[in-house]
């Protein structure tokens, strides 16, 4: 009934032989997916795959354009299409306002700065002593009081 040789190893894990070409091979130590006529060797090399199973065609991803939280898709695909030029002239317009607004907060602030000054002057030149949060116009503290 039973063809071939059954080998067991010494881990008693069972190898099944057909011929005695196979076992030899194996008892050689050969890889068998070198060996041209076994299956692995035949699997490795790609023998045998018939056309409707070659290489199956890959589909290519395509990117799309999404809205991003600040600006809509329209938006974006409208600066895209813009011209270089104009888009440098908007970027410098975009610079030169910001600019203005921060010059324009500066001297607001230089304004304060003088005039908490020139509060300051005055409270030396009356020979007072006048804290630092006084001179920013802080109320003045309550006076200690005792029974």
């Amino acid at each position: 009934m039973e063809e071939g040789k059954l080998f067991v190893r010494s881990d008693s894990k069972i190898f099944r032989f057909q011929n005695g070409k196979s076992e030899s091979l194996f008892l050689q130590r050969k890889n068998p997916r070198r060996i041209a006529w076994t299956v692995l060797c035949r699997r490795a090399h790609r023998k045998g795959i018939t056309e409707e199973q070659a290489k199956s065609r890959r589909r290519r991803q395509v990117k799309s354009q999404r809205a991003v939280v600040g600006a809509s898709l329209d938006v974006i695909k409208e600066r895209r299409s813009m011209r270089p030029e104009a888009r440098a002239a908007q970027r410098n317009a975009a610079t030169k306002e910001a600019k203005e607004k921060r010059n324009a907060a500066q001297s607001v602030k230089k304004a304060e700065k003088a005039k908490s000054a020139a509060k300051g002057a005055a409270g030396q030149a009356t020979g007072r002593v006048v804290g630092k949060q006084a001179s920013k116009g802080a109320a003045p503290k309550p006076k200690p009081t005792t029974r």
